[in-house]
């Protein structure tokens, strides 16, 4: 009978049941009337109610029904109570009876156990009262409630960006975010077309979150993949696919979107001016020639303290990468930031136009041109 180890009081009990059983054996039928009384829930499944253990501990449960319906005490102060994963009715029943919310760890992990609650017991963090019944007690711990905190991911951040916001703000180590974030393997379908080897730049989703406040860097992760696949639509996906693009080549794209573009209504202008340029019979020759992705290349600049520095005319060709675009034609070899939704669907539905320049009024809108000419001319007017 496993229902009886380490059971004290109990096994007294049975004892003494087992003596007087052995002078009558119509105390049996008595035994069984007295459980049926305590079984307005059904047992679970762990014990079978046909059971001589069955009846017996029913019986008992029956004897201390004013024990399990009558609080310990009257203090109505929150206690915070923890089950950490693994752990048996048992030590949860023990550190209740330490912690004072019940008067007896026996008497509760057979009541769990009869009533099938002991395997529902789930792990995490509750709220508990001294002036809570046994009864009480044992359901408010079917259903965890998690601490959760607020984070929030601004669209055009990298993964260095959103590492750092996360070591200031949660639990989560930068280190283990990178590391997964580069490294991980995530099974999401938004991933799909994504080359081997390639990180989740991109695909974590800028929003406003509520996580665990013990989420782990891959837990996050998929939080913020699972964002991403539910904002991009299939309407957006049949779109792209319609354009010849992959998910992953409509992200690194919207990318730059993301970085160059500060008022949404120029989004798709600036990402047709990017398709465009992507034309290798055009004046670019198929370079997109792109600010953002050589910022991106450079990286952290330890003088300004930021990720993102502004790029000067003469520097285009001092950084060798592949995601630098002033020197490598195509889109670069991934994305450079996590793109908002009016990003993506920028480069989904792209404005019709034959732009392929645009420069900077200094007011957070462009002026776009169709020939190299003509964006000398919008230079000299706002510089």
């Amino acid at each position: 009978m496993i229902l009886l180890r380490k059971a004290g009081r109990f096994v007294v009990f049975l004892i003494a049941v087992l003596a007087i059983l052995s002078v009558t054996a119509g105390g049996g039928w008595l035994l069984w009337q007295q459980a049926q009384r305590n079984s307005d829930a059904s047992p679970g499944q762990g014990v079978s109610r046909d059971s001589l253990e069955t009846w017996l501990v029913g019986f008992y449960l029956n004897l201390h029904q004013e024990e399990l319906s009558k609080p310990i005490g009257t203090d109505d102060t929150p206690i915070p109570f923890t089950i950490e994963t693994g752990e048996t009715a048992g030590t949860i029943a023990q550190r209740l009876q330490e912690m004072g919310l019940i008067s007896d760890a026996e008497l509760f992990r057979l009541y769990v156990k009869y009533h099938g609650l002991d395997a529902n017991l789930e792990a995490g963090e509750y709220t508990l009262r001294a002036d809570m019944t046994m009864e009480e007690i044992a359901y408010e711990l079917l259903e965890a409630r998690y601490e959760e905190i607020e984070i929030t991911i601004l669209p055009g951040w990298r993964l260095e960006e959103i590492a750092e916001m996360l070591g200031d703000n949660t639990e989560i180590s930068p280190e283990e975010f990178l590391t997964q974030a580069r490294q991980g393997d995530f099974d999401n379908p938004c991933l799909a077309d994504r080359p081997l080897g390639a990180s989740v730049e991109g695909y974590l989703f800028p929003d406003t979150y509520r996580i665990p406040a013990k989420a782990d860097a891959r837990q996050l992760i998929e939080i913020l993949l699972a964002a991403f696949d539910e904002h991009f639509t299939p309407e957006m996906r049949q779109a792209a696919a319609a354009r010849g693009m992959t998910i992953y080549q409509v992200v690194t794209l919207a990318s730059i979107v993301e970085r160059e573009a500060v008022l949404d209504w120029e989004r798709p202008i600036i990402a047709s001016v990017y398709l465009n340029r992507l034309d290798p019979t055009t004046e670019t020759k198929g370079y997109l020639q792109a600010d953002p992705t050589f910022q991106y290349a450079k990286g952290y600049d330890p003088t300004t303290g930021k990720w993102w520095n502004p790029m000067k005319v003469d520097e285009a060709a001092t950084v060798d990468s592949p995601y630098n675009t002033f020197l490598y034609p195509g889109l670069p070899p991934g994305p450079i930031c996590s793109p908002g939704l009016a990003s993506l669907k920028a480069v989904v539905y792209p404005a019709e136009t034959d732009y392929l320049f645009f420069y900077a009024r200094g007011d957070g809108s462009h002026v776009f041109a169709r020939t190299y000419e003509e964006h000398l001319q919008n230079q000299q007017k706002y510089q």
